[in-house]
């Protein structure tokens, strides 16, 4: 990893503030209200890949968390990425209403809440396995458990696992979650080969899945101990506004042909890879390319983690 990386989780802040469904975040907000009402203590979050920070400050941003003390677990298999996030929320904080103290553990206040924030390097299974909400050394578990644009990489068999960090009554939000269409404009003679190439790709990776968010959707559907509140789609459309892209999303298109190079490279290419390539970087220099990526927002209750199963 390097600092490339962390600037395209930065730029890539505003496509998914497009892209989140709006609704759903209304109702985690009112969910997670009503379980700080009825519980004392702080409430629990549990961020799963999450990267240098994005989401917390989203949710700070949109006022999603509760007005009350607030410990934030942001996990990340990505030393570089968790190394990155104080800095991240100390920059970030300089244009918002908070306050931040990057000492260990890093401390956010706005007024209205605390947010304690233990930033972990860690593989999201094997961290869920040790702190599952059920008989684990008298811990609670988690009030929230987030993860975007994740389950398209993790094992669908982890669900399980994953959801087992939450406590009786508790909620879990997955955005984001890829689910099998990936469309560049204006058209290439070569998009059918290298989109094919870029979805059989992430089928090969182990725990990835090109069709994820279908494929959560029936997992979620029918597994015990937990009730699914809602879904709604959550697309990428990355446009040009008069010839310029919003924010650092020039080089957010540029990261992504850079990802499906290496991907469709891995593969063997696809014929008129080369071409292709070469047509879309130059349409993104020219402000003329578009992007757009089908994906699905999940947002459920687990009722009994001990229970979990489906």
């Amino acid at each position: 990893m390097t600092d490339s990386f962390q600037r395209y989780l930065r730029a890539k802040r505003t496509v998914d503030d497009r892209a989140l469904d709006r609704r759903l975040v209304e109702s985690l907000r009112a969910e997670l209200a009503a379980r700080a009402a009825e519980h004392s203590g702080p409430l629990r979050v549990l961020e799963i890949g999450a990267g240098i920070g994005t989401m917390l400050t989203r949710f700070l941003d949109w006022d999603v968390l509760p007005e009350c003390d607030v410990e934030y677990v942001a996990l990340d298999v990505q030393a570089d990425n968790v190394a990155a996030m104080a800095g991240y929320l100390t920059e970030w904080a300089v244009d918002s209403d908070v306050t931040v103290d990057d000492d260990a553990p890093i401390t956010l206040e706005d007024g209205t809440r605390q947010v304690t924030v233990e930033s972990v390097v860690a593989d999201a299974i094997d961290y869920a396995d040790g702190h599952d909400a059920v008989g684990h050394g008298g811990r609670p578990g988690y009030d929230l458990l987030v993860g975007a644009a994740l389950l398209d990489i993790l094992d669908r068999e982890a669900l399980g696992t994953l959801l087992g960090t939450v406590a009786p009554g508790g909620l879990y939000y997955f955005p984001i979650t890829f689910d099998g269409a990936t469309r560049f404009r204006p058209p290439h003679p070569a998009d059918s080969a290298v989109e094919g190439r870029y979805h059989d790709h992430m089928d090969a990776k182990p725990g990835g899945d090109s069709r994820a968010g279908g494929a959560v959707l029936e997992r979620l559907q029918r597994l015990g101990g937990a009730t699914l509140l809602g879904v709604a789609g959550s697309d990428w459309v990355v446009r040009p506004v008069d010839g310029t892209y919003p924010g650092d999303e020039a080089y957010f298109l540029r990261h992504i042909l850079d990802t499906v190079e290496g991907a469709v490279g891995e593969l063997g290419g696809a014929e008129g890879l080369d071409d292709w390539l070469a047509r879309r970087r130059e349409q993104v220099a020219d402000g003329e390319l578009l992007y757009v990526t089908h994906q699905l927002d999940f947002l459920g209750r687990v009722e009994r983690p001990g229970a979990l199963a489906g």
